[in-house]
């Protein structure tokens, strides 16, 4: 967990685009003097767009999991290199990054929860059965289990939990099947070896374009990074990081994380939180946040039609409630 210096060699910055960054700076109201975090850098878009919106005093603290998009984000923020630190971490150690820097609380926290094309885009990665290459899908080089590890290693029950719990697979179990019976002939190391091996069992349904492999896929960089694990951390206080009035905006892309965020934030939001049952209550909560958005955002058409990636985002807000009102 270590401060990235503002100094790297150049490479290349990727053609990521940024999800529904207009929504994103219309919930979180930066100004001058506000300190922000971004839990995602990723590609550095979001980051950027803060920065520029809260100058020229505004700060942001900006983690990843993943080095080599703190590098790429490091280019893309040089500008802003006075009011920007730079951190390799995941978002769920927020807390003890902001009380080793000394920031305490934030006027403005970010989750963007996609993978960015900086690691779709890189064979190298493991992470898309559209490119060939070895089965990794590791966000944190440093994480010591790959994709190929769990694929090779796990119990053909294990497997079809994964799958099932993770990527909502309906045909769980016989993906687990194929993949143990594949892997019994020879490990199972690239993305177009595991792909090819889920194809053979689950058909593309006529009415869809979505991959056989997706589903499966998405369950093994659920598993390995073990998202939502740390989105669950993240959500059991993260309101506490927010200052009286501070806003925090999730970007969420699949069912799995957006049901933690809708579930996190209303119980936050809650006047009570004693069973139904009881008619007195005697909790003593109240409520945190108030929501800012009823129901998820969604992009526009227009935008999906710029980067297809966003289409399954969905965005939700909270602000943090004056401290009185928590008494």
């Amino acid at each position: 967990m270590e401060a990235t210096p503002l100094m790297t060699p150049a490479i290349p910055i990727s053609r990521h685009v940024s999800v529904m960054q207009d929504e994103v700076l219309r919930y979180l109201k930066p100004k001058s003097g506000e300190t922000f975090l971004d839990g995602t850098v990723g590609g550095g878009g979001h980051t950027a767009a803060i920065l520029a919106a809260c100058a020229p005093q505004g700060r942001v603290l900006g983690l990843d999991r993943d080095e080599h998009a703190l590098a790429v984000a490091r280019q893309r923020v040089d500008a802003f290199a006075d009011r920007v630190v730079l951190v390799h971490a995941n978002f769920s150690q927020t807390g003890d990054v902001l009380a080793r820097l000394g920031w305490e609380k934030v006027d403005g926290i970010l989750l963007d929860l996609g993978f960015s094309s900086l690691q779709v885009e890189d064979a190298e990665r493991g992470f898309s059965f559209s490119h060939s290459g070895p089965l990794d899908m590791r966000m944190d080089q440093d994480d010591e289990w790959c994709a190929a590890d769990i694929v090779n290693s796990a119990s053909e029950g294990e497997l079809r939990k994964i799958f099932h719990d993770f990527g909502e697979e309906r045909a769980a179990g016989a993906v687990a099947r194929a993949v143990v019976r594949a892997r019994s002939q020879s490990p199972l190391t690239t993305t177009t070896a595991l792909a090819q091996t889920i194809e053979h069992v689950v058909k593309r349904a006529p009415q869809t374009r979505l991959h056989p492999a997706t589903r499966a896929f998405q369950a093994l960089r659920i598993a390995v990074n073990r998202e939502l694990e740390h989105l669950s951390d993240f959500l059991r206080e993260g309101y506490r990081l927010l200052r009286p009035g501070g806003r925090l905006v999730i970007l969420a892309y699949h069912s799995l994380e957006d049901r933690l965020v809708k579930e996190a934030f209303r119980q936050w939001a809650a006047t009570c939180l004693c069973p139904p049952q009881i008619q007195l209550c005697c909790c003593g909560w109240s409520p945190k946040v108030r929501l800012l958005t009823a129901k998820p955002l969604f992009p526009t058409d227009t935008e999906v039609q710029r980067n297809p990636r966003a289409r399954s985002a969905r965005l939700r807000a909270v602000e943090r409630c004056a401290e009185e009102l928590e008494q």
